[in-house]
Formats: C-alpha cells, sequence, structure tokens
C-alpha cells in the first residue's frame, strides 16, 4: 500500500468530522510502517527456513519446506471477534453521522492508508423533526481503493452502512412541570458490510445512546464474518498497537476493549 496522503482535501466528504488530520495522519504513518516491517520479517523468516533445508538435506526438500511453509501461512484458519466501548464529548447526532460516513472511525487503517476513497452512495445527514424523535443519518456507500507490494497489486474494499434508530425518551434537563421535553433517541444502530472481491471482508455492529454526563457511549462490536491466514496474526497486533491512538485523534477515547480468535 502506498503512504497515506497529505492532501487536505482527500476526505472533503467528511470535513465536518472532528479529526486531527495531523494526529491521524501520524498514527496511519507508523502503522504502515510497522506492519511492512511485520510483512518483510515473515517473507524473511520463510526465505532462513528455505536456506536451513537446502543446507541441512538439498535444493528439492529445501524448496519444498518453504512450498509447505507459504501454504500453511495462507490457510484461513481462524475468525477474530471483539468489542469496543468508546467515550466522546460529541453528541449522539454527531457519533451516529460520523459512524454512517464513507469514512467510520473504526476503519481508519483502511481509509486512512487506502489511495483513494470512493463514495459510491449518497452520504447524506438527515435531521428528523422534533415531534419524530430525534436526528438520524442515512448510510453511506463507498470503496477503498488500496495498493501494495510498491504497487504490483491493488485491492479494493466495498463499504456499505446502514442505519437505524432505537426508540425515544424525553429529555429530563428540558422538560416542564407538565412532563413535555425535547425528545432524543434512546440510542442508534450503525452497521458496517465490508466485502473484498465479493467475500465478507468486516462487519461491525455501533451502538450509540446518549452518556449520563453528556457527550456520547459507542459500544463496537466486530462480528466473525471472516477467516485471516495464520501471516495476519502478527499484523493484528500491530493494529492493537494503534488502536487507541487512531480513535483518539478523531475524539474517541477507548474505555475497554476486548478481543479473541475463534474457529
Amino acid at each position: 500500500m502506498s503512504e497515506p496522503s497529505t492532501d487536505p482535501d482527500r476526505f472533503a466528504p467528511n470535513d465536518s468530522r472532528r479529526v486531527d488530520r495531523a494526529a491521524l495522519d501520524a498514527v496511519a504513518s507508523r502503522y504502515r510502517r510497522a506492519e511492512r516491517l511485520v510483512g518483510w520479517t515473515l517473507a524473511l523468516l520463510v526465505a532462513g527456513a528455505f536456506l536451513a533445508a537446502v543446507a541441512a538435506l538439498s535444493f528439492w526438500p529445501g524448496v519444498a519446506v518453504a512450498v509447505v511453509l507459504l501454504v500453511v501461512l495462507r490457510l484461513p484458519v481462524y475468525r477474530r471477534r471483539g468489542s469496543v466501548r468508546l467515550r466522546t464529548d460529541a453528541p449522539p447526532e454527531t457519533v451516529v453521522r460520523e459512524f454512517a460516513s464513507a469514512t467510520p472511525p473504526v476503519l481508519a487503517f483502511q481509509w486512512a492508508v487506502a489511495d483513494e476513497v470512493r463514495t459510491d452512495g449518497p452520504v447524506d445527514d438527515t435531521t428528523a423533526s422534533d415531534a419524530d424523535g430525534g436526528a438520524g443519518a442515512s448510510g453511506a456507500s463507498a470503496t477503498y481503493a488500496l495498493s501494495y507490494l510498491f504497487g504490483l497489486k491493488t485491492a479494493e474494499i466495498d463499504l456499505s452502512v446502514g442505519v437505524t434508530e432505537g426508540d425515544a425518551f424525553a429529555d429530563d434537563d428540558a422538560t416542564d412541570g407538565g412532563g413535555s421535553g425535547t425528545e432524543r433517541p434512546r440510542a442508534a444502530t450503525v452497521e458496517i458490510e465490508g466485502t473484498a472481491d465479493g467475500r465478507p471482508w468486516g462487519s461491525y455492529v455501533v451502538t450509540v445512546r446518549e452518556a449520563a454526563d453528556g457527550g456520547s457511549v459507542v459500544d463496537v462490536e466486530l462480528r466473525p464474518t471472516r477467516r485471516f491466514d495464520i501471516r495476519r496474526i502478527p499484523q493484528g497486533w500491530v493494529a492493537d498497537r494503534y488502536y487507541a491512538d487512531a480513535l483518539a485523534a478523531q475524539g474517541y477515547e477507548v474505555i475497554e476493549r476486548t478481543t479473541s480468535l475463534t474457529r
């Protein structure tokens, strides 16, 4: 993949988002350097195993060892599931718009390093009337174009986002003596689905609700829809290392997070 762009117009569809662009670009650059280091380390390990087998046995047994290692590293053997709770000072309406955009905060390591982010469908923010119980946001549809191996290979991730709002409740601080008040959504659910080459790439369910002391609480669930090969495990460790920093650059604090691997 290429280095992340610093073109200020690159994320024009989401200029309203609360993103510290310089900090996010710095985190994305560190992430890409670490990811490349992990990739080259795995390649060197395979090459070292091949040379060791050739020295200990002969050329063709060495080739067989290298082929077996490559096959094993590419076997899709596990799924990843997880959950994270985020806290932000922004109101729920703003958070829903951000997660329902073409560049959701939890996918920063994809869109921040992409060569191009194409919006394939409308990314319209809509506000319902107070009588309807609050504000909402329509979903987005986008494609991330990425390149790697010095541009020799390319890949695309197709993203679709949908929003479902929950029941509304009265804001106690805004009620009058008769109990009437400003209606606000109790919770909104944003579903993020990604595919690559027509196959599942990632699936997230994001629940946004207003915090008791103001701001918003965001619960993100990663659903295990995709199988990963063994070589992705170190890359996952790299992403975990910079995950909180990437979200902090977008105005979110990680309160708690759990991840696990399943078959």
